[in-house]
Order: structure tokens, then C-alpha cells, then sequence
């Protein structure tokens, strides 16, 4: 068999620490599109509207490996063109990036919370990949798995995109220990320590994922550190990584971590309350680097602040 051809690069660079979008046009034998211009209108026109895309044309955003392509260009199946999309306007996250470790394979950070840690949906540009990209200068920087917007905490990122699958398959393959922390009411009615095993289910486009009967997906083991009047800092200890896995688990005990706008009751959507973050810290990451052997151990340098105000749950 051939080798297969490699993508070239991108012709144009990160903006704003974001990769330009790649598009190939179809190998399609019934194509009807005599121009570039008709091809791009028609995938593109919907969501942005036939003009914004020939206004795009006409200031040279879309690029291919010999430069910019005007509307009136005649269709080329597979030819590949980049662009950059029209970022949204995003309000500025008010919290920084804590560089826990950086060498020359992985940049270690403390998320704070509110901050997205790669692009999607309405946040793009005020994302921890972003910003790290353009404050580090490392524009190939990838993650090598991400932490919920709302939670704070250690992430891990690759230096060289050709390393990211060696450390991706650690946290596929469950070889990373992890421990959170949260803050919650204390109800000595509930027996802790406890192993949590339920099935969650996420669905793309509603904000709470859903346990349903069935075989379990996800398990969490719970402990109570710290009890402070009302309110006890917990331990956990996640076996699986469900999206909202720790969220979903402790208000399954009757737990709601504090300030949680999710679980139990989706609160309407409207501005962030930065004073109020969710009380929940990824605080260590526990592997054995892939590439080196050598045992890897970091610990967050943020803390919680829900225990310095246990009239929070009146």
C-alpha cells in the first residue's frame, strides 16, 4: 500500500492562540459549484450569511498552500483552503493561569475556575489553551485532557503535538491518579467513606448529564476530610472520568457540592458570579511520564474558600 499524504501546514498562522479552520473541498462527481465562491457559499452562507462569506473572499481569508483564493477561482475538488472564523466577543475570565511545572514535554497549570480549558461553543479566545499559547509563545501546545469549565484546578499540557497521544493514553487507559476536593453541606445521616457506581449519561447540547439504569460507567469513591459547622470538605477520588462524573455523584448522596448552578436544579442562565465559584479543585495529578519513566507528582496551589463561610448554606 502507498503512504498516505500528509496535510500540509497551515499557510497561516494561530490568531489570538487559535489554529485556522481547514476545509477541503469535496470529491464530488456531481458537484455543482463552478467556483470556489459557490462551494463556500453554500457550506458557509447558512451560518453566516452569502454576503460575510463573499466579504471574506474579497479581504483574503481564505487561504490555500498558494495564497488567498478569490471568489471567482474555479472549483478544485480537494482543494484545501484555512481560514479563520469571526471570534465572539467574550468577557475576560479575571483569573490567572499558575504555572505549576514547564519543561521541555508537558506545561503543568493550575485552571482557575469559570476559564474553559480549550475552545467550544461561546468560549473561544478566553480559554486556558489560548491563553497559554499566546503567554508562553508555544503555538503547537495541545492538552492532554480537559477539566470542566466551572472546576479549578491542574491540567496538563503537551509541548510537542507529536507526544499528545502518548499522554492521552494515560488518562484513556486510567494510569493517572487523580484527587479532588469539595465543599459541601455536612449531613452526618450519610455514611462516609462511600464508592459511588452509577451510569451517567451526557448529551451534547443539555447542561446536566443524567444517570439511567443500566451497567455503571463511572465510579467515585467520597471521604470527609474536614467537618467546619455546616459545611465538610470532602475527598474524591474519581476510578472513571465522566463528564460531570464528581458533580453528578455527590449530589446523588444528597451532597450538591456548593455553589453548583447544575446539581440538583439548572439555574437560569445569566452573568458569572465570580464571587461565587463552584467548590470543587482537581488538586493532584499522580503518573509515570510516558516518554521519560520517571514518576510524575503535582499538587494545586489554589484552595477552596467555601469553609471560610459557612453562612453560605443560609
Amino acid at each position: 500500500m502507498g503512504r498516505r499524504s500528509r496535510t500540509p501546514a497551515a499557510p497561516i498562522p494561530q490568531r489570538d492562540g487559535i489554529d485556522p479552520v481547514r476545509v477541503r473541498l469535496p470529491d464530488d462527481p456531481d458537484a455543482a459549484w463552478a467556483t470556489v465562491g459557490d462551494y463556500l457559499r453554500a457550506r458557509y452562507g447558512g451560518a453566516v450569511g452569502d454576503g460575510r462569506v463573499e466579504e471574506m473572499l474579497r479581504d483574503g481569508r481564505f487561504v490555500g498552500v498558494a495564497g488567498a483564493v478569490a471568489e471567482d477561482d474555479p472549483y478544485v475538488a480537494g482543494l484545501r483552503l484555512w481560514f479563520h472564523r469571526d471570534f465572539p466577543a467574550e468577557e475576560r475570565v479575571p483569573f490567572e493561569l499558575g504555572i505549576v511545572h514547564r519543561d521541555e514535554r508537558i506545561v503543568v497549570v493550575d485552571k482557575p475556575h469559570f476559564l474553559a480549558t480549550m475552545p467550544r461553543g461561546r468560549h473561544v479566545t478566553e480559554t486556558a489553551l489560548a491563553r497559554l499559547r499566546r503567554e508562553l509563545g508555544m503555538p503547537g501546545l495541545q492538552p492532554a485532557h480537559r477539566l470542566d469549565r466551572l472546576t479549578a484546578g491542574l491540567v496538563l499540557f503537551v509541548v510537542r503535538p507529536g507526544d499528545r497521544g502518548a499522554y492521552q493514553t494515560l488518562f484513556r487507559d486510567r494510569l493517572v491518579g487523580k484527587e479532588y476536593e469539595a465543599v459541601a453541606a455536612y449531613e452526618p445521616g450519610i455514611a462516609l467513606p462511600a464508592t459511588v457506581r452509577s451510569r451517567i449519561v451526557k448529551e451534547r447540547g443539555v447542561i446536566a448529564a443524567r444517570e439511567e439504569p443500566g451497567e455503571p460507567n463511572s465510579e467515585s469513591r467520597i471521604e470527609l476530610v474536614e467537618r467546619r459547622g455546616g459545611l465538610g470538605r470532602y475527598r474524591l477520588l474519581p476510578a472513571t472520568g465522566r463528564t460531570h462524573q464528581l458533580r453528578v455523584h455527590m449530589n446523588r448522596l444528597g451532597l450538591p457540592i456548593l455553589h453548583d448552578p447544575v446539581y440538583p436544579v439548572v439555574r437560569e442562565d445569566g452573568p458569572e458570579d465570580y464571587a461565587r465559584p463552584l467548590q470543587l479543585l482537581a488538586r493532584t495529578l499522580e503518573f509515570t511520564d510516558p516518554l521519560t519513566g520517571v514518576p510524575m507528582r503535582f499538587e494545586s496551589g489554589l484552595r477552596l474558600d467555601g469553609l471560610d463561610a459557612p453562612d453560605e448554606l443560609g
